[in-house]
């Protein structure tokens, strides 16, 4: 079983729509079933899961749902692109995270030790998330990879690449498929990964079709 969506309660869908699109969340879906139910999906970068809000899909209190958790690498660097989308993010702290008030010690864990440091902020309706920095995982942590979905991925790629180096100058495969692969990680069509993929040969490699 896999943890995949979290439905957030809001009051105004519109206005939290504007508010995770200004994070630069990717937007998966905007569906209007009639005029009292709608269905908007965000995924973070990088995220395997996603939230859903919008009207009459849930019966939670606008702002109900509490300490949500993003992990990031860098607190400090995460926190400089928050601010730079205009959102209002609390200092950083380190000790517990989840429902810690009054146990929180300020600044990052002064060893910069895994889990250690956290910080916070919240959409328009209070809804909040808390980023904890994680730079090294703990024993078995680790998702196994899915060698079924990983191996028809990489067939997919190859028969892209294919259409690719029937008209390309001699290069190395590797770069293309990395390029390509990323592109479909990150939610992008086929087509699209495949424009990305020669985009990423023309600009870096200058491998030029």
């Amino acid at each position: 079983m896999k943890f995949e969506v979290t439905v957030l309660p809001v009051s105004d869908a519109d206005r939290a729509k504007a508010f995770y699109e200004g994070l630069g969340w990717r937007l998966d879906a905007d569906i209007t079933v009639d005029e009292g139910y709608r269905v908007i999906q965000f995924t973070p970068p990088n995220s395997p899961a996603s939230i859903q809000f919008g009207t009459g899909i849930t019966e939670l209190a606008p702002g109900s749902v509490k300490d949500l958790m993003l992990i990031v690498e860098d607190l400090e660097a995460a926190r400089e692109e928050l601010k730079g989308h205009g959102v209002e993010v609390s200092e950083v702290w380190h000790g517990p995270g989840v429902n810690s008030a009054g146990r929180r010690v300020p600044g990052p864990d002064p060893e910069r030790r895994s889990y250690g440091s956290w910080m916070s902020f919240a959409d328009p309706d209070g809804n909040s998330w808390l980023l904890q920095e994680v730079t090294e995982r703990l024993p078995g942590r680790v998702s196994s990879t899915d060698v079924a979905g990983l191996a028809e991925l990489l067939s997919e790629t190859a028969e892209h690449h294919d259409a690719f180096e029937a008209v390309a100058p001699k290069h190395d495969w590797w770069d293309w498929y990395a390029a390509y692969l990323d592109a479909r990680e990150h939610g992008s069509t086929p087509e699209v990964a495949s424009a990305a993929a020669r985009r990423y040969m023309a600009e870096v490699k200058h491998v030029v079709v």
